[in-house]
């Protein structure tokens, strides 16, 4: 069988991206009430009793919300590392001991069939996390919020099949927004998140052009739009040379619903 990856929704308002193998199923966040979670996962005829995991990027609610509430429904293992649990404690509520699993940051995670490599981001919150997932020869990339992404990241996520790619602003929308100059720039500091011209820098560092899988995530509702996106990503990555009509898949995601399954 090959690896399904679904993004149920990303956006400011709510996180949750699903990943299937042959034999487990997970989530990245749980950023939406759990009945939302809920009616996102039957969309897609995924029972949420099957759920072998939710991964956990960082506290904040918009990737938090719904994590205790499906845990505690569905006894499902909750993955996060220990300023992350502390950090959403208030959030999430109670978990059952058996179902708290604190890991280390940088140190793998062994889930049945699925290596999980969580590393650091740089955000405004206690220890932010992104995630790369192996499974056999199949490698996915999930990034978002961060505001910077060094070089040993990309090393990391490099050969990756699938990116999860945060492109959060356009910088010019944000610069003549509404938003008070203190947000403006907490956005586009080292601890914010990336623009869509960071995310097609980035990207033309690590892809390879072979068919790969790219999500543009974390739109902003207010500083971005997702035609202005994906060209500025595309555009960004014909200046370096990739055919984006052959060479890849780029997509967006959704800020309100899935954005269509992919199989790798």
């Amino acid at each position: 069988m090959t690896v399904r990856v679904c993004s149920l929704s990303s956006g400011s308002s709510g996180n949750c991206q699903y990943i299937e193998t042959e034999s487990t199923k997970i989530i990245i966040d749980a950023g939406f009430s759990g009945k939302r979670i809920e009616q996102l996962l039957n969309e897609i005829q995924v029972d949420p009793k099957s759920l072998d995991a939710i991964l956990v990027t960082h506290e904040h609610i918009d990737h938090s919300k719904g994590v205790g509430v499906l845990s505690r429904r569905y006894d499902i293992p909750v993955y996060a590392n220990e300023n992350t649990w502390k950090g959403m404690e208030s959030t999430i509520k109670s978990v059952k001991m058996h179902n708290t699993k604190v890991f280390s940051t940088n140190k793998n995670i062994e889930l049945k069939d699925i290596l999980i490599h969580p590393f650091n981001v740089s955000h405004d919150a206690s220890e932010p996390v992104g995630y790369i997932l192996f499974n056999n020869k199949t490698k996915l990339s999930f990034i978002t919020d961060t505001g910077w992404i060094n070089e040993g990241i990309k090393k990391k996520i490099s050969n990756s099949h699938f990116y999860f790619m945060e492109s959060n602003h356009d910088i010019k929308m944000l610069m003549e927004g509404s938003y008070p100059m203190m947000l403006k720039k907490r956005i586009m500091s080292p601890k914010g998140h990336l623009s869509n011209d960071d995310a097609a820098d980035i990207l033309s560092e690590v892809l390879r052009g072979e068919n790969e899988i790219v999500l543009l995530a974390h739109l902003s509702q207010d500083n971005n739009r997702p035609d202005l996106a994906y060209s500025t990503v595309k555009n960004g990555l014909l200046s370096q040379g990739f055919d984006v009509e052959n060479d890849l898949r780029l997509n967006m995601t959704n800020r309100n619903g899935i954005s269509g399954i992919y199989s790798l």
